[in-house]
């Protein structure tokens, strides 16, 4: 028994080791630092770990770590080096349980956690649609009733409201219609009527548009509403919206644990080939840190909710007109740039062959296509 824990503690020290040589200290690093109220995990690890998500490994190697990802404001960090590696050593002190900081802000993912979704094609095909609003008006909203077709239900059971907004397909460019390669997005058209599915796609700069396997319907969550009577059509109270209500709009039950209560970066296993970025939450072109991008990766892949990825924009291909001969612009040997570096993306939820990530640093805008990579 007493070899096999040796055994075990050479095996966890080697572990440490190999993390602590990965995780250096940047050159600027501080002497200490104290932490702070409102302080995460992320933000003050990278303050002096040039690899900020390789934090647990290193502060596990301290023994008065009790548990290292729950830190306190008054904690002291002291950085050393030590045999030429990074060196951590954690003064605690005295604190409530309920005062540790978190690896990230939740305050700052719980708009998108809760209004996120993808569903099955035919099921969203087949659930309860709004039908129409009171006093025949063309925009529901909060405290008026809504009328819904197909409910199945009870009086006072209360209901989310969605509308679709981009479908996902699968294709490998070799065998169309395989879903084992390439996860594309493809946006809906907010304007059509959404009561017939599949919606209508908007393929603008897509040659990928009607190829490829089915893969789901992206949903936003823009409201909630209660039942007050069952029937054809059944009548429910507007309780709340982010958005005018429709119809045409949908209604799935109420996802009562949407997002996991910690998250704790960390890089994955491996990256499936073609990886990227597919579509954004919020925004059309670009986005920047703490804004929400739908990921070509899922539960399939391996995705969990934590892993963190490098985000980088693919170089362009130019043509070499200086090692040209010719007078003429645009004619000589094609040259790929190389990438570039744009951020970090962490995943906080998965679903089979998607997964949303919060962009939690960047140099540039994030862009769809964009690569991802294993974090550095």
């Amino acid at each position: 028994m007493i070899r096999k824990i040796t055994v075990l503690l050479a095996g966890m020290l080697v572990t440490v080791a190999a993390f602590a040589a990965g995780a250096q200290l940047r050159a600027n690093h501080p002497d200490s630092y104290t932490v702070r109220r409102g302080d995460t995990l992320w933000a003050i690890s990278a303050k002096f770990l040039a690899k900020p998500w390789l934090w647990p490994e290193i502060w596990q190697a301290n023994p008065q770590v009790r548990n290292p990802h729950l830190i306190y404001p008054g904690d002291v960090l002291n950085l050393s080096f030590i045999n030429g590696g990074a060196g951590l050593k954690l003064e605690p002190s005295v604190h409530a349980e309920g005062d540790a900081i978190p690896a990230i802000p939740l305050s700052e993912l719980q708009t998108f956690l809760k209004e996120l979704r993808v569903v099955d094609s035919n099921e969203l095909n087949d659930s309860p649609y709004v039908v129409g609003l009171e006093e025949a008006r063309l925009r529901g909203t909060v405290g008026q009733n809504i009328y819904v077709r197909k409910l199945q239900g009870t009086p006072g059971q209360r209901w989310a409201i969605v509308r679709p907004t981009h479908v996902f397909r699968g294709f490998d460019q070799n065998a169309p219609g395989s879903a084992d390669s390439e996860v594309v997005s493809h946006d809906l058209d907010a304007n059509v009527a959404l009561v017939d599915g599949p919606w209508s796609e908007n393929f603008r700069n897509d040659g990928h548009y009607g190829r490829g396997k089915d893969l789901g319907v992206e949903v936003s969550v823009i409201g909630t509403a209660e039942t007050l009577r069952m029937g054809d059509p059944s009548t429910l109270l507007l309780l709340n919206a982010t958005r005018d209500i429709r119809p045409g709009d949908r209604i799935l039950p109420i996802d009562d644990a949407p997002y996991d209560a910690y998250y704790y970066p960390h890089p994955p296993k491996s990256i499936p080939k073609d990886a990227k970025v597919i579509s954004f939450a919020d925004a059309m072109d670009a986005v920047g840190p703490r804004q929400v991008v739908a990921l070509s990766v899922g539960a399939h892949d391996g995705a969990e909710n934590g892993q963190t990825y490098s985000i980088y924009q693919p170089g362009d291909t130019i043509h070499d007109d200086v090692a040209s001969s010719s007078w003429h612009r645009d004619v000589g040997q094609k040259v790929t740039l190389p990438s570039e570096y744009v951020g970090h993306v962490m995943i906080f939820r998965t679903f089979d062959r998607v997964s949303y990530g919060l962009v939690m640093d960047g140099l540039r805008p994030v862009k769809k296509g964009n690569e991802l990579r294993m974090p550095d």
